[in-house]
């Protein structure tokens, strides 16, 4: 009896990289993971995905499922704070398994693969930008023994030499890419703030157009913007729905409302086929003001939960930081999502080279002012690729790529210390959410009051929060924090 041989196996790894806030809300699907995975498929292996980072797992799990799996190839992504814990989980897999094929992708490796190659020799291939096809292939040739460099968007070493194979054009298409929903272990991914959620993700367009100085998603898609068929989508999210009773989503676009004609058809789509789903987002202040007539559909569609970006605390910063933005746009935007019981979220961002104790109660202000209904309070983080790294290179204190989470400290201002910066983050954090509580607890819509109670519940009861307030705050959790963190926890 003839047994067919079985096919070559790819391991997808999510570094085992946690950093505070981000896993408090929920456990976040690995979408790219999802469309890698396809990828490998229409190469003609078979594919798993590990998602380490949402089970927790750390390296001793990661060595028993490298064991287990005995996969040919063993495949990582990295953004900056991950390539580290990126690069240790494909050593760990070339210590279980020397023989093991080892791929590295994502936004980091792609503009700093020569560091990475030069870093390790345990990362055989980086994948560089758009990594679909170039995965596709570049698996194609090394399973019929071809030459890798004969695959565009691919850095390899060859013997003392790092080979660089042409640049990849981004995709005309993003519409019919293979998605591997069936790979995801679903049980994972929940959203925290919704009881009994399923939490997944979805993309609808990929890229952005605009300027700003410190994102490395511009730089990453090279200033453009693709959009995919709001049919196709609306069919993605049923599935999601049906199949995997995925009832929360975040939508992972850059800049989903980018076209106003694309975007409305989505959401009259989505109204027509009733699905009971909640949808998360961010967007641009300008284009909520844009849609003013319709944010009513936001709503209806299932949008819940819209972040917007007003990182500065004045317009002289925001045009500096390139943002297209007016500063008096974001207060609109907010006051309109409020008005449609949309939850807001605003970022804001500190330790510029001139920040001053005066420039952050000014940046607090602003927030206390705007009166989202939740701010986040980050650390300006220079990607080591962006173009305000050159501009600030003289300030940067902190090189470990670790800490470039934007909530740990990299520049030392010139009238403040690293350590004082990051005790004003925690201090904007404590002051901004003490006095939300009459906010939140007074809150007549109901949705919003139950999302914002368990969401603050989260955010002051979580490990990170309390390890910042007694790291920085006279070692102890401050007695009026205590007290709100009692009466959102019950404890």
């Amino acid at each position: 009896m003839n047994v067919a041989p079985s096919l070559k196996k790819v391991l997808l790894v999510t570094p085992p990289y946690h950093c505070g806030l981000v896993d408090v809300l929920g456990r976040w699907i690995p979408l790219n993971f999802v469309y890698l995975a396809g990828a490998a498929r229409q190469a003609g292996l078979s594919a798993e995905i590990y998602d380490a980072m949402s089970k927790n797992h750390g390296y001793p799990e990661i060595e028993v499922r490298l064991r287990e799996s005995q996969a040919d190839y063993v495949a990582s992504t990295a953004i900056t704070s991950t390539i580290n814990d990126s690069i240790k989980t494909l050593e760990l897999a070339k210590r279980v398994n020397p023989g093991t094929v080892t791929i590295l992708g994502g936004v980091h490796a792609s503009f700093m693969y020569q560091e990475v190659l030069e870093s390790s020799t345990a990362v055989d291939y980086v994948i560089i930008g758009e990594g679909e096809i170039s995965f596709r292939e570049l698996l194609t040739v090394l399973e019929q023994g071809g030459d890798p460099a004969s695959v565009s968007g691919v850095a390899f070493r060859r013997g003392a030499e790092i080979v660089t194979t042409a640049k990849r054009p981004l995709l005309a298409s993003i519409d019919d890419l293979p998605a591997a929903w069936d790979l995801l272990d679903w049980k994972d991914y929940t959203y925290h703030v919704i009881p009994n959620s399923r939490l997944g993700s979805i993309s609808t367009s990929r890229g952005c157009d605009h300027d700003c100085v410190f994102c490395s998603q511009q730089k990453f898609w090279e200033k453009s913007w693709r959009s995919r068929d709001p049919r196709k989508v609306v069919d993605e999210l049923e599935q999601l729905y049906t199949t995997y009773q995925v009832n929360v989503l975040q939508v992972t676009d850059e800049y989903p409302t980018r076209d106003r004609m694309r975007w409305e058809s989505f959401l009259d789509l989505l109204i027509a086929r009733e699905l009971p789903i909640l949808l998360l987002m961010e967007t641009r202040p300008a284009d909520i003001i844009r849609d003013r007539e319709i944010i009513w559909k936001y709503r209806k569609a299932g949008i819940i939960h819209i972040s917007i970006g007003v990182e500065a605390r004045d317009q002289e910063r925001l045009d500096f930081l390139k943002k297209g933005m007016a500063l008096d746009q974001a207060q609109q935007a907010l006051d309109l999502l409020r008005e449609h019981g949309i939850i807001s979220e605003a970022s804001f961002v500190l330790g510029f080279p001139d920040e001053s104790s005066l420039s952050v109660a000014q940046t607090l202000k602003l927030a206390q002012s705007l009166n989202p209904d939740n701010a986040n309070f980050l650390a300006i983080t220079p990607w080591p690729y962006s173009d305000l790294f050159q501009e600030v290179k003289e300030r940067i204190r902190e090189w470990d790529y670790a800490k470039y989470n934007m909530i740990d400290p990299i520049l030392e201002p010139r009238q403040m210390s690293m350590l004082q910066i990051d005790i004003a983050l925690v201090d904007c954090f404590r002051k901004f959410y003490m006095g939300k509580i009459i906010d939140v607890m007074t809150m007549k819509d109901e949705f919003r009051r139950g999302y914002m109670v368990r969401a603050t519940k989260l955010i002051m009861g979580s490990p990170f929060i309390f390890k910042k307030f007694g790291m920085l705050i006279c070692g102890k959790v401050p007695t009026r924090i205590g007290e709100i963190v009692q009466k959102f926890t019950g404890s």
